[in-house]
């Protein structure tokens, strides 16, 4: 089953309230189009990629750039409040309601990102910290495949 998160008002807003706080405690600034952003992030299910927030960005505020948003995105990710999910092709996601470690399963088709619920993901860093002795920092778990949908409209999809 997965856990693509309902994404309530409520939950936008506590998550838009850490994301400032946490630009706040780094001295960023606050800006509307930087809000924007955040909010986009905060609210998405979908994972958007910086050109997917930019449309929706640009839409509210016209002159914003391109390059804004990549400024804040990379900003959001070196204060850990969004996860990149990259692409070997470079078209890199972004997971800012999530930006925990947590699993991913991806179409190599339609890149559609949904998060499965594995309630033993704990188990097995603590599992793989103690046979490496290694301090796990992080960890990034992906499963590729092809998904329901696509399968259903391109029947004859190739398997890689």
């Amino acid at each position: 089953m997965a856990i693509d998160s309902m994404n309530t008002s409520e939950n936008v807003e506590k998550r838009m309230a850490q994301m400032v706080s946490k630009l706040k405690d780094h001295d960023f600034r606050i800006t509307p189009q930087r809000l924007a952003v955040l909010r986009v992030l905060a609210a998405s299910e979908g994972h958007p990629s910086v050109e997917g927030i930019y449309e929706t960005v640009s839409k509210k505020f016209p002159t914003t750039t391109i390059a804004t948003i990549y400024r804040t995105v990379h900003l959001l990710k070196q204060i850990d409040e969004v996860l990149e999910i990259a692409f070997p092709d470079g078209s890199n996601r972004y997971d800012g309601s999530k930006p925990f470690p947590h699993p991913h399963v991806i179409c190599v088709h339609c890149k559609r990102i949904i998060h499965p619920a594995l309630g033993s993901l704990g188990k097995i860093k603590a599992d793989v910290a103690e046979e490496t002795g290694f301090d796990i920092l992080s960890y990034r778990l992906d499963f590729f495949g092809i998904c329901d949908e696509c399968r259903k409209t391109k029947p004859d999809n190739d398997r890689r």
